[in-house]
């Protein structure tokens, strides 16, 4: 469970990122951070993590208040929660074997790490969820090498291989093609039901948003505007959160996307 106790974070120019946000998120539950440019989603995402130093309010996970810890004690922490990157944030002149066993880096010695002498357990479970990412046949390419998405799932192995409790996902897909976008969106999704794990996406497609998530929380000028299921988004909803404009178009390409998909399903 996380807990975003009256979070609030205020920048030296007195901008307000946060004001006092109240959330709860289970494990297991999948939630889609939408809301426009300057609303305060990079910002709760990384303050969840401590990248962002709150103002006020506190963060919980897992009956640990991680607004109270030490240097020492957020290292430990955040082994267990996973980011996955916009811009991917790979080594490019590593390998992708490597670049997913970075993410062991917070469990294994600095010279361990250097020398790249990690366990055997680590590179094992380093093919398994490259395997399941379906890039086991490119362990030994270089990062410099893939595709947009295909660094994407690398970032998404990278993430997983820290065992991690919590997910925090900024913007996964931005940088990619619509295709790519709902093959990674549905391969986190995928992922954290297996894993009964709980995941925040900063995201700026509704469509795709609504799409794949279970819960949807609408953030403007740093407040909760909005906080439910995806279904429940209505025009007058998309509006409170963004400002006027036709809605009513990007609710109807969802309903026909999933008549799509449906119907492709039923003929394979």
């Amino acid at each position: 469970m996380l807990h975003l106790n009256k979070l609030t974070k205020q920048y030296a120019t007195g901008d307000m990122a946060l004001k006092g946000v109240e959330v709860e998120i289970p494990k297991g539950q999948v939630v889609a951070l939408i809301g426009p440019s300057g609303a305060g989603k990079s910002t709760l995402i990384r303050c969840i993590n401590r990248l962002v130093e709150p103002t006020s309010g506190s963060v919980t996970l897992n009956g640990k208040e991680l607004t109270k810890l030490g240097s020492g004690a957020l290292r430990q922490a955040r082994r267990r929660m996973g980011m996955i990157f916009q811009e991917y944030a790979l080594v490019e002149r590593l390998t992708v074997m490597e670049n997913v066993l970075s993410g062991r880096l917070g469990y294994v010695g600095f010279w361990r790490s250097f020398f790249r002498k990690y366990p055997q357990s680590d590179v094992d479970e380093a093919f398994r969820l490259l395997e399941r990412v379906g890039l086991d046949h490119m362990a030994d390419k270089r990062a410099d090498e893939l595709s947009g998405g295909q660094r994407q799932r690398v970032g998404i192995a990278r993430a997983l291989i820290q065992d991690p409790e919590l997910l925090l996902v900024d913007e996964p897909t931005a940088s990619l093609d619509p295709k790519t976008s709902r093959q990674i969106m549905r391969l986190i999704c995928e992922l954290c039901a297996e894993r009964n794990l709980a995941a925040i996406i900063n995201i700026h497609d509704v469509a795709l948003a609504q799409m794949f998530v279970q819960r949807v929380i609408g953030l403007r000028f740093g407040e909760v505007v909005y906080d439910g299921p995806p279904d429940q988004l209505k025009p007058e909803t998309l509006t409170e959160i963004y400002g006027e404009e036709d809605w009513e178009a990007t609710i109807e390409t969802v309903d026909e996307d999933e008549d799509e998909e449906a119907a492709q399903g039923a003929v394979a």
